[in-house]
C-alpha cells in the first residue's frame, strides 16, 4: 500500500506535463486557426472589390478609356486586356482560398 501512495505523485505529475503539452498544442493550433481565418477574410475582401471593378468595365463602352495604376503613373491599357486581368487575378484569388 505503500508503494502506491509513493507512485501517484508520480503520476500526477505525468498527467501534469502532459495535460500542459496538450494545452500547448490546443494554443497553438487556435492560433494557426485565427491566422488561416485572417488571410481568408482579406482574401474574400480581394475578390470582391476585384468582382466590383470586373462589374465596372463592364458596364463602359468598347471606345471607352481604362487606365491602371503603376506606382505613381497612370498608363493607359486596354480594356479587353484590363478584363483580361481581372478575370485572372480572380481565378488566382478563388484558387488559394
Amino acid at each position: 500500500m505503500a508503494s502506491s501512495l509513493a507512485t501517484a505523485p508520480a503520476a500526477v505529475r505525468e498527467m501534469q506535463s502532459d495535460l500542459e503539452s496538450q494545452a500547448n498544442a490546443l494554443s497553438k493550433i487556435q492560433k494557426d486557426i485565427s491566422k488561416n481565418h485572417e488571410v481568408r477574410k482579406q482574401f474574400t475582401i480581394q475578390v470582391g472589390e476585384n468582382e466590383l471593378v470586373l462589374k465596372e468595365l463592364e458596364l463602359l463602352n468598347e471606345g471607352a478609356n481604362v487606365y491602371k495604376l503603376i506606382g505613381p503613373v497612370l498608363v493607359k491599357q486596354d480594356n479587353a486586356e484590363a478584363k483580361a486581368n481581372i478575370k485572372k487575378r480572380i481565378e488566382y484569388i478563388t484558387a488559394e482560398l
